[in-house]
């Protein structure tokens, strides 16, 4: 079961490194690999953080804010990048175990995809987040980008 506390293993800072495609949605297209770091923080008493992820490889920043719903006992993930100061559309999820998956909508250069995070390999020490998108509804998935976390040496979640 999902709970307020589901996302407390991130808070803290770390170091990121990042795979992501050159195409998001063609499955041939080379891959890209770079560092970041990130640091983020609990809001509403665990119900709730705010991550901010530096990727000067990129030459921008990304930003997430994490809403845990107590009625449907789900959280809703919204992202934005410093390049276009916009929300993205949500994706809406929940953990089952020690993985994370949420789901939402959007459209990437100019097609509609079904969008999927998956949070997984969570320690005190590591976390991996994968997106995929679909252009089929679901029934068939491309991963586009992944990141590892590995905690910063000497900093906690707070």
């Amino acid at each position: 079961m999902s709970s307020p506390h589901d996302f407390d293993f991130f808070h803290g800072e770390w170091e990121v490194r990042h795979r992501r495609r050159t195409d998001f949605l063609d499955p041939g297209s080379g891959w890209e690999e770079f560092p970041a770091t990130s640091r983020c923080q609990p809001l509403f008493d665990g119900a709730a953080n705010l991550d901010e992820i530096d990727m000067p490889h990129l030459g921008s920043k990304g930003l997430t804010l994490r809403l845990f719903d107590r009625e449907t006992e789900q959280w809703s993930l919204t992202w934005s990048s410093s390049r276009t100061g916009t929300l993205f559309p949500p994706v809406f999820g929940r953990f089952e175990g020690e993985r994370g998956a949420f789901y939402g909508d959007d459209v990437h250069d100019g097609k509609d995809v079904r969008v999927r995070f998956v949070w997984s390999g969570i320690s005190a020490t590591t976390a991996r987040w994968e997106q995929a998108f679909s252009t089929d509804g679901g029934e068939s998935w491309l991963t586009n980008w992944t990141m590892d976390f590995t905690r910063s040496c000497g900093t906690r979640g707070a």
